[in-house]
């Protein structure tokens, strides 16, 4: 009798302890859970915000590309105007000596 009291104590003794760190075990899974979503969503607007940033600047590169091919169309013209207009002043150079 007194042997079965003994292990009955030690066995509810232990059942509470196991209870216990069931317990703590239950609330860090639920506090993982928590940072894990909040950390999902985090990244998430993360992604977007870098998502964004990566369009506009693509954005931005393909403007300044636009400008510089017109400016270098623009230069190719006036060029090929300067190199014309030259061409006449030396003609009546030389047409007036």
């Amino acid at each position: 009798q007194q042997d079965s009291m003994n292990r009955y104590g030690a066995l509810s003794s232990q059942h509470k302890i196991l209870k216990n760190q069931h317990d703590d075990v239950k609330k860090q899974l639920l506090e993982l859970q928590l940072q894990h979503n909040s950390l999902r969503l985090e990244h998430r607007k993360s992604l977007e915000s870098h998502s964004q940033k990566l369009a506009q600047l693509q954005q931005e590169r393909d403007s300044e590309v636009t400008n510089l091919q017109d400016t270098v169309q623009k230069l190719r013209e006036e060029s090929k105007l300067l190199r014309k207009a030259h061409l006449e002043v030396h003609s009546q150079l030389l047409s007036a000596q």
